[in-house]
């Protein structure tokens, strides 16, 4: 088929509302299960070209999750430690070790698990029965794949009632090299951005420490790649092979820092010990343990350690995790990576960076105060390369 007519565009009312191939050809997808709608399709494709370069730059199974077209996280198929297993709420898995890109999918949808509720999927491999096990068990729209093992599609199949949007994508497909689209009647034409990301990109230190480890090199290339799918502005901490806080789309820079920041703060201090052992009742399922687990790291909406709100999550009252706690466990961090789609003007996002850890950092330099950030990284004995290459993606 060349054309799939979809329910509706982004709204309800926007109808009527298609995917098609201008020149007539086949669309390079099978949609083997359900029926996938527009917004679901904008997060599919940007996410499959996410995993494709991830996994064509670092040789590693890669998985994301997406949501409103910018990825949550991403991450490759390392395995996870068992303090992070049990944050990722993988604990226990049988086969997850085995399964490279049940690994990178377990540490991508365990990231962010507030932002991937209700995510879509893109997996760099053939679909698993393992990552399908794992699939199975969140709330989630899709997934695309470049195949699926036949127990591990049947196993997707009995997602959302029969109703899980499963597409094949043909990993062969290459696109024209321009894009159009349309705003307000008017076409829009620009060259693919196939600008490739690798170790290469990282060689201009500027900083007077030039010590880049391989880790470095890697979690760099990681964050950087999903940068390239992420609504900008756009900020991306990584380490050990996953991007742990990713700030999108925000007009400011420094708060493009702090978002992507603080959503790595949460992913660390989800592996606190305070945090691993905290005494849910057991009838309190993965998302509603993922809301208080959020509420008890940043104290949110409500105390969820406060008399008369422990009873609803806990067995007994935890104690709380405290101001002091959550520092010295924060200024215990090092060797974190941090990328941006775009130099920074002010040395404020460095400041916050060393917060949550970061050690290395790649953004494409060209700003007037470029010296005083270098001079910032120094201070912090960071090392940190200008890439030369913006990647805004809208």
């Amino acid at each position: 088929m060349n054309s799939f007519e979809l329910k509706y565009g982004c709204n309800p009312n926007q109808k009527p509302s298609r995917i098609y191939m201008a020149d007539g050809s086949e669309l390079p997808l099978e949609i083997l299960n359900g029926k996938p709608g527009y917004i679901n399709f904008l997060d599919a494709f940007n996410s499959w070209q996410l995993v494709c370069e991830l996994k064509a730059a670092l040789g590693l199974s890669a998985a994301t999750s997406f949501k409103h077209v910018s990825p949550t996280s991403a991450a490759v198929g390392i395995p996870l430690p068992e303090k992070l297993k049990k944050a990722c709420f993988v604990d226990g898995i049988e086969g997850l070790d085995d399964s490279p890109l049940a690994c990178a999918f377990a540490r991508a949808r365990g990231t962010d698990r507030l932002c991937s509720f209700g995510d879509w999927i893109a997996l760099s491999d053939v679909c698993d029965v393992t990552t399908a096990e794992l699939i199975k068990r969140e709330v989630s729209d899709g997934v695309i794949a470049p195949g699926y093992e036949p127990e591990a599609l049947e196993i997707l199949k009995t997602k959302k009632k029969g109703n899980y949007n499963i597409v094949k994508m043909d990993p062969s497909y290459i696109p024209e090299e321009s894009e159009k689209k349309q705003v307000y009647g008017i076409t829009f034409e620009q060259g693919r951005n196939n600008f490739k990301i690798d170790a290469e990109l990282l060689k201009n230190i500027v900083t007077e420490n030039k010590n880049l480890p391989e880790e470095g090199v890697r979690d760099l290339i990681v964050a950087l790649i999903t940068l390239k799918y992420t609504q900008s502005n756009s900020v991306c901490f990584a380490v050990d092979g996953q991007a742990i806080g990713v700030g999108a789309g925000q007009q400011s820079r420094i708060h493009c820092t702090r978002l992507a920041g603080t959503k790595a703060d949460t992913w660390f201090l989800r592996q606190h010990d305070k945090v691993l052992a905290l005494p849910f009742k057991d009838e309190l399922g993965r998302p509603e343990r993922d809301n208080v687990i959020d509420g008890y790291i940043n104290r949110n909406e409500e105390d969820v350690c406060a008399d008369g709100i422990w009873q609803k999550y806990f067995t007994t009252r935890p104690d709380p995790l405290t101001d002091k706690e959550i520092r010295e466990y924060l200024d215990s961090l090092d060797g974190v990576s941090l990328g941006s789609d775009a130099f920074f003007p002010f040395d404020d996002s460095i400041k916050r960076a060393k917060m949550t850890g970061v050690k290395y950092i790649a953004e494409p330099g060209g700003s007037i105060r470029d010296d005083i950030v270098i001079e910032r990284c120094n201070e912090h004995g960071m090392v940190m390369a200008f890439t030369g290459m913006r990647l805004f993606h809208h």
